[in-house]
């Protein structure tokens, strides 16, 4: 009877303990959520409270120069907003500017999630730019797109290869960035409009280097940020002045590794999410796999691109399925007519597979370096990166 007595008494006290700790984690857990509602209902109150002398934004823009906004221009679309907000990731609170500020001047490019335009401000100018591009997205993008795209700009920070973001507004769809000024537009449409010139340009294939050796340059620049493109291709290339200041563009599709789950360099299909397929590496459509050697087939394809007048990938074949098929089967684009064997060299290595046998955009850039080391005594491609050696030291 001591031994059922002593085990009935432990039993005992042994749910005793566990009632006891499970009341006071209960405790625990009710204070702090009642001290979580209290903060949520100031921050509220807060928020209620409107900010003095703030103008009601006008759902309106001014184009210039002529052009008249058409119906269903996007500055022009409104879409109802969530009813629900996360209050720990609170929208842009205060945008420094709205879209009645904003004049439209001349239309740039027409992407799949945004609309670019030279741009200006109907007074005052935007942190000193006069002009600048205008980028406007399509209805369907949504605001957490939009800001991890913005997160991601900013923490490129400033790059003379990477088109730089000034202002956004993404209180409202449509949501509205404000990037740097290009006077020429985006690269693809640049070698189209020039075409006769360029191909009469004996120092073609010396412009086409020094343009791909700051591609490659910006390129490492977002490798050394952790952040991989993802939509690199010619039409997402700016043009200021050919062919040194060329940069970048186009980050909705990027994505910064850093605030991943995993740091391993991949990135997984989405469902419904669309891609640009013809400039995507087969490991891709085998694998579900994109990294940061996903980027460089994609540099592959641009100096495919640049080398015949911005021809789209694969012109042979119509469908998706027809041009997953073709790049799976380990065929590439068909070496373009009259292209230097140095840059024919890098495209081959761009495309080797598996893709760990490709070069990095470093090696790359080291590769277009000596290329250009060759075609002259000294270029300055680079201010920061002078080809030509240094006086020598006494």
């Amino acid at each position: 009877m001591d031994t059922v007595t002593y085990s009935l008494i432990g039993v005992t006290a042994f749910f005793a303990v566990v009632m006891a700790l499970l009341v006071l984690l209960w405790l625990v857990k009710y204070r702090s959520l009642m001290r979580t509602i209290r903060e949520l209902r100031g921050e509220q109150q807060l928020q209620n409270i409107p900010p003095p002398d703030t103008p009601a934004p006008v759902d309106t823009v001014t184009v210039t120069l002529g052009q008249a906004t058409p119906s269903d221009s996007p500055l022009q679309r409104q879409k109802s907003k969530s009813a629900s907000r996360s209050l720990w990731k609170p929208s842009q609170a205060n945008p420094r500017f709205t879209k009645a500020d904003l004049s439209l001047m001349q239309l740039i490019k027409a992407g799949k999630e945004g609309v670019f335009y030279k741009a200006k401000m109907t007074r005052g100018t935007c942190k000193g730019h006069s002009l600048f591009t205008c980028k406007i997205t399509k209805e369907g993008v949504s605001a957490k797109r939009v800001k991890s795209e913005v997160s991601i700009m900013r923490k490129l920070g400033h790059h003379k290869n990477v088109l730089q973001l000034l202002d956004w507004n993404t209180t409202e769809d449509p949501y509205v960035l404000i990037l740097e000024y290009v006077s020429c537009g985006t690269l693809r449409s640049f070698v189209q409009a020039h075409r006769d010139r360029l191909s009469s340009d004996s120092e073609l294939q010396n412009l086409f280097t020094v343009a791909a050796y700051h591609i490659a340059l910006a390129m490492d620049h977002l490798r050394a940020k952790m952040v991989v493109h993802c939509d690199l291709a010619l039409r997402n290339i700016m043009v200021n002045s050919f062919p040194r200041e060329v940069k970048v563009a186009e980050f909705g599709l990027a994505r910064d590794l850093t605030r991943m789950s995993s740091r391993r360099s991949t990135r997984k299909k989405r469902r419904g999410e669309r891609v640009p397929l013809r400039w995507y590496p087969p490991e891709y459509f085998r694998s579900n796999y994109y990294s940061f050697k996903g980027d460089v087939w994609a540099f592959g394809i641009v100096l495919w691109e640049m080398q015949t007048f911005g021809t789209l990938p694969y012109p042979n074949f119509e469908s998706s399925e027809e041009v997953i098929a073709h790049i799976c089967a380990g065929h590439k684009n068909a070496d373009p007519e009259n292209c230097r064997p140095e840059l024919l060299q890098v495209m081959s290595d761009c495309w080797l597979e598996p893709y760990t046998l490709r070069p990095s955009f470093c090696d790359i850039i080291q590769i277009l370096e000596a290329v250009l080391e060759d075609d002259m005594d000294y270029v300055d491609v680079d201010n920061r990166r002078p080809l030509a050696p240094g006086p020598p030291n006494n």
